[in-house]
């Protein structure tokens, strides 16, 4: 049997269980302003105090989908009765959900291609509510060369300019 093609999307069948074959996946083309590729960069064209960042809106939909993918629940990101008894007084995303949006920088854009994610430390500083455009930023901060380890602060700010979390990563160039 041969197995389904990765894709970013799942045809509407397959995500809802309604198709007899809800593992064939269907490609969809992405958005080009949304999910750009930096051209790879050579780890010597990488230098200390290179940033990149991505940003996004987030939606009711990435919540509840990132729910369902990680099996988090927890009701003060799906259940808008009790986030208004909450210290929030309303719903806020997965913290997880936000911090992915610096692999997105990392893998996309800075060291981006070929890239290989060895660690990351997180530190949560404010919630960040439905409806929030956040953007990630990555800065290299250290080389290794003999490795090709790049060490790169991380930050995620939201529309106000707060910053949300912040942290540090380290990866691993590897191809170019």
């Amino acid at each position: 049997m041969e197995h389904p093609r990765p894709s970013a999307w799942l045809s509407r069948e397959a995500a809802s269980g309604d198709s007899k074959q809800a593992w064939e996946c269907r490609p969809r083309a992405l958005r080009l302003e949304e999910q750009e590729l930096t051209p790879e960069l050579a780890y010597s064209e990488i230098n200390i105090g290179d940033e990149a960042s991505f940003a996004k809106t987030i939606t009711e939909a990435d919540v509840l989908l990132y729910a369902g993918l990680s099996g988090d629940f927890n009701p003060i990101h799906i259940d808008a009765e009790y986030a208004r008894e909450s210290l929030f007084k309303e719903r806020v995303a997965h913290g997880m959900l936000v911090s992915g949006l610096i692999s997105a920088v990392l893998g996309t854009r800075l060291p981006g291609p070929n890239s290989i994610y060895l660690k990351q430390d997180l530190k949560f500083t404010a919630p960040v509510k439905i409806g929030d455009t956040v953007t990630a930023m990555a800065v290299v901060t250290e080389k290794r060369d003999d490795m090709r380890i790049i060490k790169l602060r991380t930050t995620v700010s939201n529309q106000r300019g707060e910053t949300v979390i912040e942290g540090n990563a380290v990866v691993k160039k590897v191809g170019l």
